[in-house]
C-alpha cells in the first residue's frame, strides 16, 4: 500500500532522515519506534505532505505522492492524525467531526453513517457531541483527534504519539479501538513512544535511531530483540 525509497528529509543545512525505504502492506499494522529526535514524527509529516522531501519516493497504492498538495494526499486516502490531538477547542464534538470530512464529498446520508461509525467506535464521544472541545478530557480529545481522521475515510492512517499523556486505563482503550479500526480494513502506520504497547498490536515494526533504520522484522521479533527491550521495554 506504501512503499518508501531513500526518503531524505532536513531543515535548514541538517538532514533528519537519511535514506529512509521501508513499506506498508495493505490492512497491516506497522510500527515506527525510536527515541525522541529519532525523526518518527518527521517522517509522518513528509508522508502527509506537511514537509517536503530533498530527495525519494513516495507511492502510495502504486502512485507517487511526494510532490502532492496535503488536501490531495487526504483525498487520495492517506490521513494523518498528529501529535498533540489538534482539535478545534471552541467547537463541538459534532463540528470536529463534520470537519474531518470536508475532503470527502458524500451524501448527508453518508455522513450521518460515518458519524455513527465513529459514535460505536467511541461511545463517550456520542455522549459528549454537544460539548465544545476545550470541556473534553486528555482522553477523550484523542478520541475526537482519531475519529475526525476517520471521516476522512483513510485507507491508510498516520497515527503519531495516540497514548502520549494519557491514563493506562484510557491507553488501553485507545489501542483496542485502533486494533478495531484496523480490523474494519483501515493500514496504520503507528508512531509511539509505548513501544510495548505498539509492538504488542503490531504486525510489523521499525526502529528508527538517529534518522535511520536499524532494526526491522515481525514485530513479535523485534520485541525479543535484547537491544530492543533494553533501549524501549525496560520496565
Amino acid at each position: 500500500m506504501l512503499d518508501v525509497a531513500d526518503l531524505r528529509v532536513g531543515y535548514a543545512a541538517a538532514d533528519v532522515l537519511h535514506g529512509l525505504s521501508f513499506h506498508v502492506g495493505s490492512g497491516e499494522i506497522v510500527a515506527l519506534i525510536g527515541a525522541n529526535g529519532a525523526g518518527k514524527t518527521t517522517t509522518l509529516r513528509t508522508l502527509s505532505g506537511l514537509i517536503r522531501a530533498r530527495t525519494g519516493a513516495i507511492l502510495f497504492e502504486g502512485q507517487p505522492i511526494e510532490a502532492l498538495a496535503v488536501e490531495q494526499v487526504v483525498r487520495a486516502g492517506l490521513v494523518h492524525c498528529p501529535e498533540g490531538r489538534r482539535i478545534f477547542p471552541g467547537l463541538t464534538v459534532l463540528e470536529n467531526l463534520r470537519l474531518g470530512a470536508t475532503p470527502c464529498r458524500r451524501t448527508r446520508q453518508a455522513l450521518d453513517a460515518d458519524i455513527q461509525s465513529v459514535f460505536d467506535l467511541f461511545p463517550r464521544l456520542h455522549e459528549r457531541r454537544k460539548q465544545l472541545g476545550w470541556s473534553l478530557s486528555g482522553g477523550e480529545q484523542q478520541m475526537l483527534a482519531l475519529g475526525r481522521a476517520l471521516m476522512a475515510r483513510p485507507r491508510l492512517l498516520l497515527l503519531d504519539e495516540p497514548s502520549l499523556g494519557l491514563a493506562p486505563l484510557i491507553v488501553q482503550q485507545l489501542f483496542d479501538a485502533i486494533v478495531e479500526v484496523n480490523r474494519r480494513g483501515v493500514s496504520i502506520l503507528l508512531v509511539e513512544q509505548n513501544a510495548a504497547m505498539a509492538l504488542e498490536i503490531a504486525h510489523r515494526a521499525y526502529v528508527l535511531e538517529l534518522g535511520r533504520i536499524v532494526l526491522s522484522d515481525r514485530a513479535s521479533v523485534i520485541s525479543a530483540d535484547p537491544r530492543v527491550r533494553e533501549a524501549y521495554l525496560a520496565a
